[in-house]
Parts: C-alpha cells; structure tokens; sequence
C-alpha cells in the first residue's frame, strides 16, 4: 500500500516533468555546448602533455569518462533544495508536514519521477551514442549490473547530501550561498569535473574514501572496467554502502533536530 502512494507520486512527478519539454531541451543545448568546451580543453591538456596516456588514462578514456559524468549529473541532480528553502522562507513548509507522509519521503518521491524521465531523455541517449561512437569501449558486462546498483547508492547518498543543505535554511532562511557552495563541492571532489585520477596523491587518497567521490567517480569506475578485481568491487561498493548508511541516518537525525527550529514568518 505504501509503495503504491509512492509510486503515485513518481507518476505525478513524471507528467509534471513532460510538460516542460523546453527546459529539457536548454539542458540538452546547454549540455552539448559545455562538452564541446571539455573535448578542446582535455586535448590542448593532452596535446601539450607530449603522451597519449597521463595518470593512466587515454584522451578518449577522459572524455568517456567526463561525458559520462555529465549524463549522470543531469540524471541524479534533483535541484529540490531551491524548493525547500523557499517553503521554508515563505511557511509553505508547514502544509508539507501536515500531509500524512513523512516529509523526507515525500520530497524524494515527489522528485522520483525526473529521475525516468531524465534518463530517457538524457542519459540513456548519451550512453547509447557514446557506446556506439567509441566502438564498444564501455564494455557491456556484469559491470552494467555493478553500475545500476552502484547508482541506485549514488543517489541515496546525493538525496541525503542535498537534504542535509535544505535543512540548514531552518537555521539561516536562505539557502543560496550555501547550496552554491555544495554544488562546488561536491562536483569537483566526486570526480563529475575532473577525474580522481588526475588529483595529486595525498588528495586522491583522502577522496577515495569521503562521500562525495561515491556519487559520481564510483558508479562510473564500475561501468568502464569490464572485469573488476574483486578487492576493488568490494571496496568501491562497500565504501558506498557505509556512505549510504551515514549519510541517511545524518540527513534524518539532523532534521528530526531542526525541525524544532521552524517559524513562519508573519505568523
């Protein structure tokens, strides 16, 4: 019964999605035009580099990666806290926690349906193009199979992340700057702008191991190695459970705390 509430929503959520096909398409326009600046700044990087592999990846293996990375962005990203610190600020809020469905649920099932509708149109696309382009460099193995649970964790831990920002606006009824901040954060450490491997040493280290390289780096690693050793399987899907875990159980602590903070403004 719970599921099929759920799933209502997913629903509502991806009629809502189709009726702005425009803004689909900007992000699409826009997407292809921040690609084309990626493919000539990673290959004047690579042309002036005097090898065809550095930090043990090929030009095409980069782009791969980067356009990949691009896809999965645009597939994950859920953009719901500009929503919630405006409820915040406005008092609309108050109407959510009345409705006989916890509030984190809600506004991650309210949101759901972009995520069928982004893949159809945006990531399932670029993947099939990229596959096809480069000649069968992704291989199409198991590693498909690590890839989609490896992105089902990706977004638990991203939803969380995302959640734990929008609940800071109950301290400080604006959200801008911090969102901004996050969006930074988190796109340069989980590898979504360049690659971990080009990272310095003592940095790549340190990130391998912090949530945010979980979101992007570790379902796009499991993708492009067609046959992972074991150790590293276990240790990129073990690292994501544990985020998983943390994360969800930070994101609902910390707001059953904040909670206690809300006011209406007016009222």
């Amino acid at each position: 019964m719970k599921l099929k509430k759920y799933l209502t929503l997913t629903r509502a959520g991806i009629i809502e999605s189709l009726q702005f096909r425009l803004g689909t398409l900007v992000i699409v326009l826009g997407n292809m035009l921040y690609l084309i600046v990626v493919y000539f700044l990673w290959k004047a990087i690579y042309d002036s580099s005097g090898t065809d592999v550095v930090n043990g990846m090929t030009f095409s293996d980069t782009l791969i990666y980067l356009v990949l990375a691009t896809a999965l962005f645009n597939f994950m990203e859920m953009y719901f806290v500009w929503e919630m610190g405006r409820n915040i600020q406005s008092g609309k809020i108050v109407l959510d926690l009345l409705k006989p469905m916890k509030y984190r649920s809600f506004l991650f099932w309210s949101y759901s349906g972009s995520f069928v509708t982004t893949f159809l149109f945006t990531f399932l696309p670029t993947f099939i193009v990229v596959t096809a382009v480069t000649n069968g460099a992704i291989p199409l193995k198991i590693n498909l199979l690590y890839f989609m649970l490896s992105v089902v964790m990706a977004v638990i831990i991203n939803y969380s992340i995302d959640f734990i920002v929008g609940t800071i606006c109950l301290y400080t009824e604006s959200i801008w700057g911090i969102n901004i901040m996050k969006q930074v954060i988190v796109t340069l450490l989980s590898g979504a702008t360049i690659p971990i491997a080009f990272f310095p040493e003592p940095l790549k280290s340190i990130v391998l191991y912090l949530p945010f390289q979980s979101i992007y780096n570790a379902p796009l690693t499991l993708l492009l190695d067609g046959s992972p050793k074991t150790e590293d399987l276990l240790m990129i899907l073990g690292t994501q459970l544990f985020w998983c875990i943390v994360m969800t159980a930070a994101s609902k602590l910390f707001w059953k705390v904040s909670i206690r903070q809300i006011t209406v403004n007016g009222g």
